[in-house]
This record gives C-alpha cells, structure tokens and sequence, in this order.
C-alpha cells in the first residue's frame, strides 16, 4: 500500500464554490488516503472496483454501486482493495442530505449515479447550466436510497474486544471459541458476549460472519476464486460459502461485483 492520497480532495476542508460539489478520480489497487477527517459531510461510492472504508466506529468494503455516507470531522481512511473509479460528493451543512453524525451504507441507484455524473459534466464544462436542477434531485434520490445489506463491520471500543477483533481482521478464518478469546484478554465469555452485543450491535459469531463477508468482497474483487475464498475463509466446501454470502448480501458471489442497482 505504498501510493498514498496524502492531500484531501479539492473543497474538503474548506468552503464550496456552491452547496454541493463532487469530484472523481481512478486509483490502483492497494492506493490508499491516509486517516483524515473533512469538515464537510462526504459520499462516496465506486463505479468499479471495491473500495474499502475504516472509521473509529466501523469497516465498509465498498463493492460497485455501493456508497458510504460519512458525516463531517468523522475520521476515515480510505484503501482500494483493487483497481477503482471511485466519485465523491461534498456537502454544505445547509445542502445536507441528512444531519446525522452516524455513517451509513448506501445503495447507489442508476439515477443517482448519473446524477453525479451530470454534476461532474457540467463542473468540467465551466457553466453550471443544470446544477439547479440536479442538485434537488440528488438530494431527494439520495434521501430515497435503500441502505445497503452486508459490506459493514462496526468496530467495538473495549480494549478486550479491540484485541481480539485486531487479531480477527488479520486472520478472519480463525474459528476460536469467545471462551478461548476469554482466557487470552483475561474475561469471561459472558462479560466478553455481553460487550459484544453492546457495543457492536451484532453477537460474536454473527460479527465474525460478517468479517468474512468484508474479507471475501475484497477478493472477489481482485479476481480469486470462489472456491480458494471459501477454503481461506474457514468454510468446508463452496457450497456453504455461497449460501452464507447469498444470505448475507442477497445475491450469488458471482453476481455481486456485476449487480446493477435495483
């Protein structure tokens, strides 16, 4: 990960030229933003490629068609797992879709795609011909969206917790009972479930699925093979993979990265 963002896009830390401002940019694989946070509320989404989002909070792997809204001073940091095209929206406090300070996934719709690509047009013409147009009714597709299913990992705080998920996002096929994490951090498996639940939202065993989900969205993206994924992944066979992704994403591994937005 040695091609780094090191500057934040253009209007991020200051006033806009106007209420909403969005920007594009491609990026390698294994480029990264190190951890930054705007002033301004941020959406991003890629149009190919997986990009993979970390906030105090929580993980995103963003897949295509995907976006993560990030509320103002929220600090994030910003790896492309591969190859991406990725767009980015900016906010004035007065145009904010919401003023909310949770980050949320998204799903991004046909229509809010070209919107932005619109906006994008009309910034590198010069003359913002349709902007008041567009701008209201990016605001109001964007307000419309389905949250997206899968591809987010909240992050506890507890110390405890920290080490064992630390050692988890580097090893995500480790099938450790939360009673053999207890003898490690030195806690119970109560008081570590109990943590879980609190500060996560989700029990151990289903934040661990959801690790493997994040993990296996960032190879499916860099083209391994379902059934390596499944076998590096702690899974006995693909079939039991897929059902797992299939239930947690709603669709197949193989047609996540080619799904259109609904």
């Amino acid at each position: 990960m040695d091609q780094i963002w090191r500057h934040p896009p253009e209007g991020a830390q200051r006033g806009l030229d106007r209420p909403i401002m969005a920007t594009s940019h491609e990026y390698d694989a294994a480029a990264r933003q190190a951890w930054h946070a705007h002033d301004l509320a941020r959406f991003v989404f890629t149009t190919s490629g997986v990009l993979r989002v970390t906030t105090p909070g929580g993980m995103w792997t963003l897949g295509p068609h995907r976006g993560l809204w990030l509320a103002p001073r929220v600090g994030h940091e910003l790896i492309a797992t591969s190859a991406v095209r990725m767009h980015s929206v900016y906010f004035e406090p007065e145009a904010s879709p919401w003023q909310e300070s949770e980050c949320h996934a998204l799903r991004v719709s046909s229509l809010l795609r070209e919107l932005v690509a619109a906006m994008l047009e009309d910034r590198e013409r010069g003359p913002q011909r349709r902007y008041a147009l567009i701008a209201p009714l990016l605001l109001s597709e964007m307000r419309d969206s389905r949250k997206a299913s899968g591809g987010g990992l909240p992050l506890p705080l507890d110390r405890r917790l920290r080490q064992i998920c630390d050692f988890l996002l580097a090893a995500p096929a480790n099938g450790d009972s939360l009673a053999t994490w207890g003898e490690r951090v030195g806690a119970s498996e109560r008081t570590l479930a109990r943590r879980f639940k609190d500060e996560t939202g989700l029990t151990f065993g289903h934040w661990r699925q959801q690790l493997r989900i994040v993990e296996a969205v960032s190879k499916l993206a860099q083209g391994v093979r379902v059934a390596e994924i499944a076998a590096e992944l702690g899974y006995a066979n693909s079939s039991a993979f897929i059902t797992m992704f299939r239930k947690t994403m709603g669709e197949t591994p193989q047609r996540y990265l080619k799904s259109e937005p609904r």
